[in-house]
């Protein structure tokens, strides 16, 4: 399941939102969209689990937790329409 992790710190790595999710179940892919001209993080991004049942346990208990002083918002990540 692709997971919308959004409210990012700035300063958040994409290991440190990999081992966020970690305790959960096995993360396949985690990742911080980055501002193409300045490189700096645009404060959200997407983490790929691979077991869906993980993946909705993840989100039920980090959507609204406080990590790197800003309060996530996650939820399971729509398609681009």
């Amino acid at each position: 399941m692709n997971i919308y992790v959004g409210n990012l710190s700035y300063r958040m790595t994409e290991a440190e939102l990999k081992d966020t999710f970690a305790p959960f179940g096995e993360v396949k892919r985690a990742k911080i969209v980055k501002d193409r001209d300045t490189n700096r993080s645009k404060g959200f991004g997407f983490v790929e689990m691979e077991n869906d049942a993980d993946a909705l346990k993840a989100i039920e208990a980090l959507n609204n937790k406080e990590v790197g002083g800003r309060a996530l918002r996650v939820n399971e990540s729509k398609p681009k329409e």
